[in-house]
């Protein structure tokens, strides 16, 4: 690993899978950063998915960077995955559809890993058993309490299947309105989406160090856009969230017209265990960087210098694309002049993102 140090990593564990599937939306990334047939692309790796959609556009390289080992583990276990399955028995490994063979799905795939990832799928195979390798992360773990303690409480599964049928917009809003938005609903979303439980039990308490603002007022606001604004049967991450699996739409990773095509380039995906600052100084020199949600986490100093570290790696008109949930991060004020946002796009993909918790999405353009 690089000597370069994130700040985030004296504060946070990063010996676990946090996120077991990617929680952004492809689609928006794609559209945002409008990847080209050889370009280079920093991505952080988190669980692959977006890494693997990346690969879609034919760029010459997509170097996935994470400080986690336990999560370049789930990329490589994806990569293994499209080498050796078939599109429907990928679906059933990672959780997307029911099985009864995912043991045996994970035997097969995890003989061709070396013996370090072999030995840390061995150690979570029930858990792949049960829910797939997408709902083997501690994140997924906090919707599973949701899904299967709490939304009972609230809503049958009547109910729930009511919410993912097509609908129009109009009668969508009356679904909310007279079926779902119930006194016992919002009591739910107040309670479980609030900083303390998202911190203890979803993602890390280090996570919200910079948080403003109320997380689940947020989450509330954000969820009628994706009830009523947005089509639900449609949206994959609402579908695993309510139900622990994806519905008729899948996360474009996973789509059986792009199954082939990440297949075919898996050799461009470039895996490190880095930090996204320690980039620069392995020579790296992109046209695009997701770069996830990681200045969230990072207090304002750690923040410029890391949004400094990108830049000193970003060729002319590279597109910087990002997400902000609960800490508010652009560009720094001393380095503002050096990028353009690009806010009309900013609004439209924010309105059509389907990974509707998230407050901003940032998409900035090398000037």
């Amino acid at each position: 690993m690089s000597a370069v140090r994130s700040e985030i990593e004296t504060r946070a564990r990063f010996d676990h899978i946090r996120y077991a599937q990617v929680w952004e939306d492809a689609d928006v990334l794609l559209a945002a950063l409008r990847v080209a047939p050889g370009d280079t692309v920093v991505s952080i790796a988190a669980a692959g998915d977006n890494a693997l959609a990346l690969l879609t556009q034919r760029p010459e390289r997509v170097i996935a960077v994470d400080l986690s080992a336990a999560q370049l583990a789930c990329v490589r276990l994806r990569v293994a995955a499209y080498r050796g399955l078939s599109h429907t028995e990928l679906l059933e490994l990672m959780g997307s559809r029911p099985s009864g063979q995912r043991g045996e799905l994970l035997n097969r795939v995890a003989m061709t890993l070396g013996d370090d990832d072999q030995v840390f799928w061995a150690g979570r195979r029930d858990d792949v058993v049960r829910f797939g390798a997408g709902g083997a992360g501690k994140f997924e773990n906090y919707f599973r309490l949701f899904r299967t303690r709490l939304l009972p409480w609230v809503h049958g599964r009547g109910t729930v299947d009511a919410l993912l049928e097509p609908r129009s917009p109009e009668a969508r809003a009356e679904f909310y309105d007279r079926r779902w938005n119930s006194l016992r609903w919002r009591l739910l979303l107040n309670s479980f989406f609030s900083r303390t439980v998202m911190g203890r039990l979803g993602r890390d308490p280090a996570f919200f160090d910079h948080a403003q603002g109320n997380a689940a007022r947020q989450v509330a606001c954000n969820t009628r856009q994706a009830l009523v604004e947005q089509d639900p049967s449609r949206n994959p991450y609402l579908a695993w969230i309510l139900t622990g699996r994806h519905g008729d739409a899948l996360p474009l990773a996973l789509r059986a017209e792009n199954f082939d095509l990440i297949r075919d380039n898996l050799d461009r995906l470039d895996l490190r265990h880095a930090s996204v600052e320690a980039l620069a100084g392995q020579g790296v020199r992109a046209d695009a960087f997701n770069l996830s949600d990681v200045f969230e986490y990072m207090s304002p100093q750690a923040h410029a210098e890391a949004y400094a570290s990108v830049l000193a790696c970003a060729a002319p008109d590279a597109r910087i694309t990002y997400w902000n949930m609960m800490a508010p991060r652009r560009a720094p004020e001393a380095l503002r002049n050096r990028v353009r946002a690009d806010r009309p796009l900013e609004r439209t993909l924010r309105a059509r993102d389907k990974a509707f918790f998230y407050r901003d999405l940032v998409i900035e353009t090398v000037a």
